[in-house]
């Protein structure tokens, strides 16, 4: 109890000081769009967002090599270099027993395995809202994970531990994935492009 009155003491300075432009500016900067929703048969060219348009096309993308070490951490951002609601890096390629930490940097996300998308025997893994998780890769193969509330954006992410064994039934997988995205529909098939 203590803690929370010296916090709202201490928010109300910080808003107090602000100047009444500056506080405008702030207000507007948490309650902006981060995208936008383009339906089938709608002209949506010009209304996509510019780190959507930015993206490359599938076969223009640079392979993606061993990160150093065996930790890696990866991101859960509302904003990043793939556009809006991404993790980043968004491909990692790791080794056998590598732990991956994934950091809540933004609030609302998690880390969770997807289903069908990891290798034969790996233990899938589910991380709670805005929690951090790290996850130990025991098994060789191609690993695609979401964030739960956002994977309708394609806010997915994909490892390779080792050597890429199953990236015949995850390619399968996301093919039928991505008819579920409501928007960056070739997210997934530019991340695996990347391997």
């Amino acid at each position: 109890m203590k803690n929370s009155k010296f916090f709202l003491i201490l928010t109300i300075g910080f808003v107090l000081s602000l100047s009444a432009s500056e506080a405008q500016k702030a207000i507007e900067m948490r309650i902006a769009p981060v995208g936008s929703i383009c339906l089938e048969g709608q002209d949506c060219g010009s209304a996509a967002p510019a780190a959507s348009q930015a993206m490359a096309p599938v076969n223009d993308l640079p392979k993606i090599e061993l990160s150093e070490g065996s930790e890696h951490i990866v991101k859960m951002l509302n904003s990043g270099v793939d556009g809006t609601m991404v993790f980043e890096p968004a491909v990692i390629k790791v080794s056998v027993g590598d732990t991956v930490h994934f950091k809540a940097t933004d609030l609302s996300h998690n880390s969770a395995s997807m289903a069908g998308m990891i290798p034969s025997g790996a233990d899938s893994w589910a991380g709670a809202l805005s929690q951090d998780i790290s996850v130990k890769l025991d098994k060789e193969g191609i690993y695609v994970y979401q964030c739960d509330p956002h994977v309708m954006m394609a806010m997915v992410g994909v490892i390779q531990v080792g050597e890429a064994v199953n990236m015949a039934e995850v390619k399968e997988a996301a093919s039928n994935q991505k008819a579920t995205f409501i928007m960056n529909g070739t997210r997934l098939d530019q991340y695996l492009s990347q391997l």
